[in-house]
């Protein structure tokens, strides 16, 4: 943060005119009230926010020095380093460079490649056709920006990642949500979008997810696509950390859950299992034609650079031929998992590789655990406190991949017996790392 904004200065060439009464200056109010993290910017940031991580992406990297377990990069697969997708990315940087080709992909920035990986995607996940996106996040919010009108009704699961929070958000008709996985409550609202349909002549969109990021519970999709037998709606299905790494094949929660033609649009990321760029949607071949010609994020956006279309190319071969990499995640996962329940930790329902470690503290507490782990166990995870959860809860997210050792469980289950004596004990109330202005 630079020195003008802590200062609250305007700094010179920003004048913004007289002054009139009762128009307040934008930036002051957003520099009173830097929002619900920012207001920790003091306490959090480069340590705990925006923490550099160095060295190759791998089980083991270098924090402020130190070398670390890490458990807070989405690697499941361990594609990062592997040997021969370092290699295609290379050998396609060096033939293309990472402008080509450019322009957005209606214009000018169209090629077999891309559309080469489409098809490789819609076939991996049992679906007519897919549309390849340049990122997950833009992606999700603007289908489903495209995908309704004002006559349409969205429902969406109450834990739903922020893009399909943000996508609902930007639709201009009835929107409704429901408690997380909570079946009877959908059909009670499936049940009240029917009527509200009837009346505008539209129609009903659900959305959720495959894995859910935060707890590691699987989208219900099972009991979900049984109600189309009752209630007339489609459904999509954000599937970020369940591509690559659930089902039988790896191609989904909808596969794990043999529901593949019960779920509309599966939508599916390259950050996680892919450890890369970009993201696709598939579906039905009219469907998808539509989102091409119409999701405005990738009508005005240049296309994906080649060196990232080749990459993805080699990401996706890797996962279809050693099915390997995926029984070691699992491995890790449940020797992770089955350790911290033996221990007596509590890490609610999940059934991913995703594990909540579930605690109770304040937020200085939290700090000096993580900093605790850090610092002196050597072990790097991600803590997430209030406002994001509520006061007096603490998660520790670990994310398992297929890179991680045995050697590293143990180390970790021992560190967190370690630090969750000293936070029973009360050591990290007494010897807080950091203060936070509102406790």
């Amino acid at each position: 943060m630079s020195a003008v904004v802590q200062a609250g200065v305007q700094p010179k060439g920003t004048d913004t005119g007289q002054q009139v009464v009762g128009v307040a200056d934008l930036f002051e109010r957003v520099r009173a009230r830097q929002g619900p993290l920012g207001q920790y910017y003091q306490q959090l940031h480069g340590y705990y926010a925006f923490p550099q991580l160095e060295g190759p992406i791998g089980n083991r990297m270098y924090f402020r020095g130190k070398e670390v377990i890490v458990w807070s990069i989405n690697n499941y697969l361990g594609l990062a380093n592997h040997p021969e997708v370092r290699a295609a990315d290379a050998e396609a940087a060096r033939q293309w460079g990472l402008a080509y080709p450019m322009g957005s992909r209606m214009l000018t920035g169209e090629t077999r490649y891309h559309l080469e990986l489409e098809t490789q995607l819609a076939q991996f996940v049992r679906r007519p056709a897919a549309f390849l996106m340049n990122y997950g996040y833009q992606g999700m919010f603007s289908v489903l920006a495209a995908l309704v009108d004002r006559r349409d009704v969205i429902i969406y699961d109450n834990e739903s990642h922020a893009c399909i929070v943000d996508g609902v958000h930007l639709h201009k008709g009835r929107r409704f949500t429901y408690p997380h996985n909570d079946i009877d409550a959908l059909e009670r609202v499936l049940a009240r979008a029917v009527q509200v349909a009837k009346r505008t002549g539209g129609g009903i969109l659900v959305v959720t997810e495959g894995v859910f990021g935060m707890n590691g519970h699987q989208g219900a999709l099972k009991e979900i696509v049984a109600l189309k037998e009752k209630y007339p709606f489609r459904l999509i299905v954000d599937d970020a950390h369940g591509f690559g790494v659930m089902g039988p094949t790896g191609a989904g929660t909808d596969e794990a859950q043999g529901v593949q033609e019960g779920v509309d649009l599966y939508f599916g990321t390259f950050a996680k299992a892919m450890a890369s760029i970009g993201a696709f949607v598939a579906g039905d071949e009219a469907i998808i034609r539509y989102l091409k010609y119409n999701v405005r994020s990738q009508i005005f956006a240049k296309s994906l650079p080649l060196p990232i279309v080749l990459g993805n190319l080699k990401r996706l071969e890797l996962i279809r031929k050693h099915p390997e990499l995926r029984e070691r995640l699992w491995r890790i996962t449940r020797l992770l998992q089955e350790g911290l329940r033996q221990r007596g930790f509590d890490i609610g329902n999940t059934t991913t590789p995703v594990t909540p470690v579930y605690l109770k503290g304040t937020k200085a507490e939290a700090a000096s655990l993580v900093a605790d782990l850090r610092e002196n166990y050597h072990i790097f995870c991600s803590g997430v406190i209030y406002p994001v959860i509520p006061k007096g809860k603490i998660i520790l997210r670990l994310i398992p991949t297929a890179v991680h050792t045995e050697e590293d469980v143990q180390q970790t289950l021992d560190a967190f017996e370690a630090v969750r004596e000293k936070l029973v004990s009360g050591y990290y109330r007494r010897h807080p790392v950091v203060r936070f202005p509102d406790e």
